[in-house]
């Protein structure tokens, strides 16, 4: 019964996502240029369970590299709107747009010609009424059988927040290595501050042959190693290419034998590497660039000295390294 009835949520908070994003428009594409616009912070606020989706998605906005602050409507009214400034842009959460504590504030931030971004349910409300830019978070129905407390609202609300703060990070160019400076105490930041040798696999691990091979013997390598990829080197262990999975599945799709391919004529040469002693936020931001997920590490005078996989930055299992 429990589990029948929590599949029913989730279903229900899933069907208030795609209605969210059914509903995105020029509306969000005015709130990404006004933020982007803003030299200073987008300044956060709401109350009750708004004021707490708004904490998290300031947090979120700060990780990737917009600045900004929470601010607590009632507090607001009690001296801390001093700490916004002229130039900040404020984003206001209310799923109904008509609370009382909020409509206080937009007065205030009115009189002080604050751009207010709105963030509701409800186009046509006083919130709505007072932004330069409205993000509609309209549901069909909340999943609290009741239809009291807000369960499918809020999940949007924290959707649309998450949406915004990655059309941000796009617009500014945020990278890994930003990511990475914001995080020095977490666990993907630790992964990503530590030097490439440190999480490449080595020596038996890598998969390569020699530029003398057939390709079913470059096959049975990549099989055997099972990552994607297998590295062709010349006599002196210069990376002369790649062959990948899907390099494999275009051959066969075009209908050629294998068996009458050469090695020379199925890998990519030159392909993508990057130097043992750099970071791996430097790989991890290569691998999104170029939307690989294996990468050869190369040493002195282009030998091939290991290979680095997307699963060894993100984690995948227990990560290789101690810190």
């Amino acid at each position: 019964m429990s589990i029948a009835l929590a599949k029913e949520v989730l279903s229900i908070e899933a069907e208030g996502i795609l209605a969210v994003r059914d509903n995105l428009g020029e509306e969000f594409e005015r709130a990404v240029d006004v933020v982007m616009a803003c030299p200073t912070r987008l300044v956060v606020t709401g109350i009750g369970k708004s004021g707490l989706v708004g904490q998290k998605i300031s947090a979120t906005l700060n990780s990737t590299g917009t600045p900004s602050v929470f601010l607590h409507p009632v507090e607001a009214m009690h001296g801390d709107l001093g700490m916004v400034a002229p130039t900040d842009v404020v984003l206001a959460i209310s799923y109904s747009g008509e609370t009382s504590e909020l409509n206080r504030l937009l007065g205030s931030l009115a009189e002080r010609k604050i751009p207010i971004i709105a963030l509701c349910g409800k186009p046509g409300s006083n919130l709505a009424n007072h932004a330069v830019a409205t993000l509609n978070v309209a549901v069909p129905r909340e999943a609290c059988p009741l239809g009291l407390a807000p369960t499918t609202s809020t999940t949007a609300a924290l959707a649309m927040g998450d949406a915004l703060a990655v059309a941000l990070l796009n617009r500014k160019q945020f990278r890994a290595e930003d990511f990475r400076r914001n995080h020095p105490g977490g666990s993907l930041g630790a992964r990503l501050k530590v030097a490439i040798r440190e999480v490449m696999l080595t020596g038996d691990k890598v998969p390569v042959v020699a530029d003398g091979a057939s390709m079913q013997e470059a096959v049975a390598e990549l099989n055997q190693k099972n990552l994607g990829a297998v590295f062709v080197v010349d006599q002196a262990g210069l990376l002369q290419g790649i062959v990948t999975d899907g390099d494999i599945r275009r051959l066969l799709s075009s209908g050629k034998n294998l068996a009458a391919i050469t090695l020379a004529e199925g890998m990519t040469r030159n392909p993508v590497a990057i130097a043992s002693d750099l970071m791996a936020a430097d790989a991890l931001s290569i691998m999104q660039q170029r939307e690989i997920t294996v990468l050869a590490v190369v040493g002195d005078q282009g030998r091939l000295a290991g290979i680095l996989h997307l699963h060894d930055l993100l984690g995948k299992g227990e990560f290789r390294f101690l810190i």
